[in-house]
């Protein structure tokens, strides 16, 4: 009687602490966002601390979740291979969804973005035509850098060029331009506008191309796109989302997704 009535007090503790373990699992999800450091406003390193207008969305996702937040400084070359191993939950980080509609679970488009031509403020170059014979800078894996190349739809504007410069980072490829080593550089509106801010540099009036943004997750997790998405259209729709906006654009509220 004694054995059975121990046996009974052990299988309600395990079963007790089995439950437990597995509310507290779930209501701690930690949420691991893959981004590139070196992409302001989008997310960036400052004095240590990782900040951007991406990653304070995802943060503000994590939060109304009851999520703990990861933010996970990634080789933009090895994004896929870091996605589909398990090791980030998603690509959070000014990512482009043109060329990539069938290659991830998209949320709805959040900004809209267009590709512009950054050179020196005091540069010859006034117009894209101005480019031919000239050597341009874009980073790695970008559509920018696609749509520059053979069977890109600026494949002509690309052939004109002198150089196209593939860089790994707009960080390198800013430093290049400052150097001089190359004439312009082919980059995202947003992070433009960003380096424009020190004074050394102007954009040219013509668009490239234009390109949204949107969240990527591994194919066929839907569930976790779904609850960051519809999580991200409550944040627009009580404002939140447009005040982070306004902290990193000048005080413009970039947001395109509907509530």
């Amino acid at each position: 009687m004694i054995q059975k009535l121990f046996l009974l007090i052990m299988a309600v503790c395990l079963l007790s602490m089995f439950l437990s373990a597995c509310g507290k699992s779930e209501q701690s999800k930690t949420f691991i966002v893959g981004f590139d450091a070196d992409f302001p406003p989008y997310g960036y390193l400052d004095n240590g601390e990782y900040k951007g207008f991406d990653l304070d969305l995802a943060r503000e996702v994590a939060k109304r979740n009851g999520w703990e937040i990861v933010l996970k400084a990634i080789n933009w070359d090895a994004k896929d291979m870091e996605l589909n191993s398990g090791s980030i939950d998603c690509i959070w980080n000014g990512f482009t969804m043109n060329g990539r509609e069938n290659d991830y679970e998209w949320t709805e488009p959040y900004v809209d973005n267009s590709q512009v031509v950054l050179v020196k403020k005091d540069s010859p170059i006034q117009k894209l035509q101005d480019l031919v014979g000239k050597t341009v800078a874009v980073q790695t894996d970008t559509p920018v850098q696609k749509a520059l190349s053979e069977g890109g739809d600026a494949e002509a504007l690309g052939k004109s060029f002198r150089k196209l410069v593939i860089t790994p980072n707009y960080n390198n490829a800013v430093m290049e331009l400052e150097a001089g080593s190359v004439d312009a550089i082919a980059m995202d509106i947003g992070v433009a506008q960003e380096k424009i801010k020190a004074g050394n540099f102007r954009m040219l009036d013509e668009i490239l191309l234009s390109e949204k943004y949107g969240v990527g997750f591994r194919k066929g997790n839907t569930q976790l796109r779904d609850t960051v998405q519809n999580t991200l259209k409550a944040m627009v729709a009580d404002g939140t989302a447009a005040e982070i906006s306004r902290k990193y654009f000048n005080g413009k509220d970039v947001i395109v997704l509907k509530p």
